[in-house]
């Protein structure tokens, strides 16, 4: 039998290997934004600006002197992050706004106050998400929680505020999704056997399918919105170490929660940071080239192909279609 030691000796090295490739091909290979865009004039909006991914991204807009709505469901937090965000980028136009994308009332107020008060909208940016929740859980509007806020809140925000997206000479929709809408295996089981309709909504009920629903989203959006060239693009942001794991992870149960926590020390070795988890937004927000590349996925600010499912035109269309009827878009 293999002492521990030996055995120690040997995984370390292995691990410290394997480590060192993992390092190699996903963290040290992270490509960064490299517009220098101003924006200057520019209204934009960020769901879930006041956390993580969402913070950074807000940051770095503010920066480039636009006008930023952090559209959040928690307004003490946003209210600090504003200020913390003023503060680092001199920049005073930097609002606080509540949406919580769990109720398609607050959207639809959101979205109204927006429309009153705001000349313009260059920029959308959907963000803000959730990744899990207790079995059961539901929305205000007695929707699966998950698939609800994620794709349903998005999907009638967005479409709420077209018109005044129109207008502006941006005009872009960024809808951060996951890689992980590859592994939607509710589709992969029933996608040839079934009807487009028969297992949409209310069969996609989870995360990934969440995460599918907002690839397909955008892609429709492009293709609806062609010929008013308004832009719009889906992503992966990569597997980044931010406050949505610790949320979800309390949020499934108080065991979860606590297993987060016994773990979270290593998970900066595997994940990417927060700042270079908002380069591929930033890089659909802001890159010219972009404009050409409507309705595509975006991974590690570069085009990448997403899941076959991803590209079925008649699913997004269908889609569309049920999300109209969900949210009670006309």
């Amino acid at each position: 039998m293999v002492s521990f030691g030996v055995a120690v000796k040997w995984l370390l090295p292995s691990f410290a290997v394997l480590y060192g490739m993992y390092h190699w091909h996903v963290i040290s290979t992270r490509r960064y934004c490299t517009s220098d865009a101003k924006l200057n004039g520019n209204t934009v909006i960020v769901t879930g600006g006041n956390s993580g991914i969402g913070r950074v991204t807000a940051l770095d807009l503010a920066k480039r002197g636009a006008r930023v709505i952090l559209a959040c469901r928690n307004l003490q937090k946003a209210e600090d992050v504003a200020k913390d965000i003023k503060s680092s980028s001199g920049n005073s136009e930097v609002v606080v706004r509540h949406l919580d994308l769990s109720s398609l009332q607050s959207v639809r107020e959101f979205a109204q106050k927006i429309i009153e008060t705001e000349d313009r909208l260059d920029l959308l940016i959907n963000n803000a998400g959730v990744a899990a929740m207790e079995t059961g859980a539901v929305t205000k509007d007695n929707f699966e929680y998950v698939f609800g806020t994620n794709h349903f809140g998005h999907f009638l925000l967005t479409n709420l505020l077209l018109d005044l997206l129109k207008k502006s000479a941006l005009k872009r929709v960024v809808t951060v999704s996951s890689s992980l809408h590859e592994l939607s295996s509710r589709l992969n089981m029933t996608r040839e056997d079934q009807s487009v309709a028969s297992f949409l909504y209310p069969h996609l009920q989870d995360y990934l399918s969440s995460k599918l629903a907002n690839v397909l989203f955008a892609r429709e959006l492009a293709s609806r919105e062609k010929a008013s060239g308004l832009v719009s693009i889906s992503l992966h942001p990569g597997m980044t170490n931010t406050p949505i794991w610790q949320t979800n992870f309390a949020n499934v149960s108080p065991f979860m929660g606590a297993l987060y926590r016994a773990f979270s020390p290593i998970m900066w070795l595997f994940f990417i940071d927060e700042t270079a988890g908002a380069q591929t937004t930033l890089h659909c927000a802001l890159d010219e080239s972009v404009a050409e590349l409507s309705g595509k996925y975006f991974d590690n600010c570069a085009e990448y192909e997403p899941s076959p499912f991803a590209q079925d035109d008649e699913l997004a269309k269908e889609l569309w279609t049920v999300s109209c009827e969900a949210t009670g878009l006309k």
